[in-house]
């Protein structure tokens, strides 16, 4: 590359040339203007060399890690969606639409588990938080107060280079380069991605409204019914599952980057003086995170390993119910099988943060095209509930018992979670290619498994045996989601299960006959215990729960050919 002077009405203008052999002969191509004078050039002529050097490492990086990590590209993770059954680009039929996908017959039950697993143990399993489901289209003022209409911005580029269009924030300007070749963007326009709609069918007596483009707001539009209605002390949270809509400029990364996705998100209230007071954080003293602070990001540091005590001590964590909830969501992932090595907490630079947020950390995963954001957690203060207090002329102050006064809560964290990331997170992480088996292997936690068994007669056309197997498949399927097969040779069968995730494959046998047991063989070790028909729920029920299969009977030798 090298730069060059073009004397256009007798004024100096600075070029980025690259030379290239192609079909035999050397051919220079110009990729982006510098300035009109030299200092200026050479300043941008660093700065573009510095971004590409950058995103070349980052690849050549990324390239290292796939092939130890025997990873996929997200381009293949969408084929084998496709393919198996977990997900289609909506309305395939007549050519799709991009950033939107419906679920298959498999995503549609992995996608509803995590949605449960995640409910379960942020709702059911604590007394301090509550749900709700709010409407998707609400009254337009609920986001003129949330200050959507004014500061929810991004920005159009396009790259100067190869001409990919994208959308970047405010403060990625002048530093955010083209992912596909490191060129320079180039902007386009600032567009508002809420999606407008109209309620009632007269357009000169319609009102205009918005599909919302987060959940958060109906839980503070809420706030002061459910508090009442739930009868709930401060510290306490509202969550709420629900759908939310972006007018992506461009989707893309199959589901990382879509314009209609759900969300799994808590508004968790404090008392402001008590902000950083969290009874719970010594449970979590040695927890060690992978902590990519501001301060790092800005000396051009790694992330390190920090315990959380010493995060807190050292102030690179502020908030002890901060770290809390880094804590707690990094080891949700982690106790449903997510590598911890492929997770890190990333704090908000200060041109970076939300409108709303005095401080947001993100728990980021490292994708196959980098380090993304997975799930975000920012301190949004008392400014929602201020916002709705000033534009809805209602007191929302809530009376503390303990202090005998009113207080406006402040939001100490937002756990904010889309389930279409997470769901990609559990596939990507649970991918693996057997060499030995020459099949796929999805080592799915039995909790998120779409199938929890398949019940597989040795014999399909043996009458005694097919019996025995559809009344144990009639059984298991009032509690779970079962499948039976009796298609194709059982190592074929095995093979299909191990696929799509299946834990567990009960095969019915000559010795089923004689003392009424059954196989169950471990998808991840392909290794078989034999179990009495009677015991086959618990032995389930247990497994699913986190207990090894290999407890509740002896190891049976199988030579059973994988296919």
């Amino acid at each position: 590359m090298f730069i060059v002077k073009k004397v256009i009405n007798g004024k100096n203008y600075f070029y980025l040339r690259e030379s290239k052999r192609e079909n035999g002969r050397v051919v220079a191509k110009t990729i982006a203007y510098l300035g009109k004078t030299k200092e200026e050039a050479e300043k941008r002529f660093k700065e573009i060399k510095s971004g590409m050097e950058k995103a070349k490492m980052e690849k050549v990086n990324s390239d290292k890690d796939k092939q130890k990590s025997n990873e996929i590209s997200i381009e293949e993770m969408a084929k084998f969606c496709r393919r198996k059954g977990f997900v289609y680009p909506s309305g395939e039929l007549y050519g799709g639409l991009a950033g939107f996908w419906d679920f298959g017959p498999l995503g549609v039950e992995l996608k509803n588990n995590i949605k449960k697993v995640w409910w379960d143990f942020h709702v059911h399993q604590r007394e301090d938080i509550v749900g709700i489901d709010g409407a998707i289209i609400s009254n337009p003022k609920i986001w003129e107060a949330s200050g959507h209409l004014d500061n929810f911005i991004d920005i159009a580029v396009v790259c100067k280079k190869c001409g990919t269009e994208a959308k970047i924030n405010k403060h990625e300007l002048g530093k955010a380069r083209c992912e596909k070749c490191g060129g320079e963007y180039e902007v386009k326009k600032e567009f508002n991605p809420i999606f407008v709609t109209q309620v009632g069918p007269i357009e000169d007596s319609s009102i205009k409204a918005y599909l919302r483009p987060e959940t958060a707001q109906m839980i503070f539009s809420n706030f002061k019914s459910v508090q009442e209605n739930a009868r709930l002390k401060l510290p306490f949270g509202i969550a709420q599952i629900g759908k939310a809509f972006r007018n992506e400029i461009a989707p893309r990364n199959f589901l990382f980057r879509s314009r209609e996705f759900e969300q799994m998100e808590i508004e968790y209230f404090v008392d402001p003086a008590k902000k950083n007071e969290c009874k719970w954080i010594k449970e979590f003293e040695d927890f060690e995170l992978n902590i990519y602070s501001a301060e790092m990001q800005e000396k051009g540091e790694g992330f390190k390993r920090m315990k959380i005590k010493d995060a807190l001590k050292k102030g690179i964590i502020k908030l002890s119910w901060h770290a809390y909830w880094l804590a707690t969501e990094v080891k949700w992932f982690l106790d449903l099988g997510v590598d911890e090595n492929k997770l890190r907490v990333r704090q908000h630079l200060s041109d970076e943060k939300s409108h709303y947020a005095t401080d947001t950390w993100d728990i980021e995963y490292h994708f196959p095209f980098g380090w993304k954001e997975l799930e975000g957690i920012a301190d949004r203060g008392c400014y929602d509930l201020s916002q709705h207090e000033k534009f809805s002329k209602k007191d929302l102050k809530i009376f503390d018992e303990e202090g005998k006064k009113k207080i406006l809560p402040e939001v100490v964290a937002e756990p904010s979670l889309g389930v279409e990331r997470a769901f990609l997170v559990f596939m990507f992480d649970a991918y693996e290619y057997d060499e030995k088996r020459q099949n796929i292997v999805l080592k799915l936690n039995p909790k998120l498994s779409p199938v929890k068994a398949a019940v597989l007669p040795l014999v399909k056309n043996d009458e005694k045996l097919v019996k025995i197997a559809r009344e144990i498949y009639d059984e298991l399927k009032k509690e779970w989601n079962v499948i039976y097969d009796s298609s194709g040779s059982i190592g074929r069968r095995y093979s299909r299960n191990d696929e799509i995730g299946t834990p567990m494959a009960i095969a019915v046998d000559n010795q089923t006959l004689k003392d009424k047991s059954v196989t169950i063989r471990d998808r991840d070790t392909t290794k078989q215990v034999r179990v009495k028909i009677k015991d086959l729920k618990n032995v389930i029920r247990e497994v699913i729960g986190g207990e090894s299969l290999f407890k509740f009977g002896k190891l049976v030798e199988t030579r059973v050919k994988q296919f």
